[in-house]
């Protein structure tokens, strides 16, 4: 049997039971590895069912109880390991525009992050997807982006804004790529790509000719941010799904999980 890429080797992903932080689980086992991954609370069936079934998770899956406000609590989680994923970030949802928070936490975190590693001599890689959808491996969350997906199913107006959109299988092979290629180092953005809620809207109706699509753009200005580049993000070895595939697997997914009725 030909030996996979990850087999003997141990790696940590922090925050496991997140959107993109499961499948980037999933994906490590698949390749071989094993994986010690942190999660706040082991007792919660929702944050952990969903790992513990993945395939080799019996033989190669290790969780642990972790916290980021708890000093010391990730010790022995990253003992022993060649990579550590840091996916997790702490913020407190309880503003009035908690997705703006939520940017800016990971924001500091990032530079903190730079900071540390420069300091203490670490090997350091980031990643930054942009508006990650895609299928969902955990049972009943919905993070924001994928909600605005569910959105254009059930609301008169959709957001006057040009997301990136990149896929959330696409993100964690990245996040694995970055890790296998000793060429790999700086910063990576990833944006599949980068058009219109309108336009997406046009896809879902093509796609699902019975299901019910707003096609009323909110009036406030356009929302726009600066064009991305793909270029490093390809040097990844990335290859990105083609939008049409990445939507087609959101609604199903939210359909299979029971937050959509068709």
């Amino acid at each position: 049997m030909e030996k996979m890429i990850g087999e003997g080797k141990v790696v940590c992903v922090t925050g496991a039971s997140g959107y993109i932080a499961s499948w980037l689980v999933k994906l490590l086992l698949q390749r071989g590895y094993t994986v010690k991954a942190s999660i706040r609370d082991l007792s919660d069936g929702k944050k952990t069912e969903h790992l513990v079934s993945l395939d080799g998770a019996k033989e190669r899956l290790q969780l642990f109880k972790a916290n980021l406000l708890e000093e010391g609590s990730f010790d022995s989680v990253v003992d022993d390991c060649e990579c550590v994923f840091h996916t997790a970030s702490p913020v407190l949802l309880t503003v009035k525009n908690p997705q703006l928070w939520y940017v800016l936490s990971k924001t500091l975190a990032e530079e903190a992050a730079w900071k540390f590693a420069k300091e203490n001599g670490i090997d350091l890689i980031s990643l930054n997807p942009g508006c990650v959808i895609g299928p969902l491996l955990q049972p009943i969350t919905l993070n924001l982006i994928v909600e605005m997906i569910l959105n254009l199913t059930k609301e008169a107006t959709f957001p006057n804004m040009i997301p990136y959109w990149v896929d959330v299988r696409d993100t964690a092979m990245a996040h694995i790529h970055a890790f296998e290629m000793a060429s790999a180092s700086g910063r990576y953005c990833l944006v599949g790509y980068n058009i219109h809620m309108s336009e997406t809207a046009n896809i879902l109706r093509q796609l699902y000719p019975t299901l019910t699509i707003s096609n009323e753009c909110e009036a406030y200005p356009l929302v726009e941010g600066a064009q991305v580049s793909k270029v490093k993000a390809l040097t990844l070895g990335v290859k990105f799904t083609p939008l049409e595939v990445t939507l087609r697997d959101t609604i199903e997914s939210l359909k299979e999980k029971g937050f959509l009725k068709i």
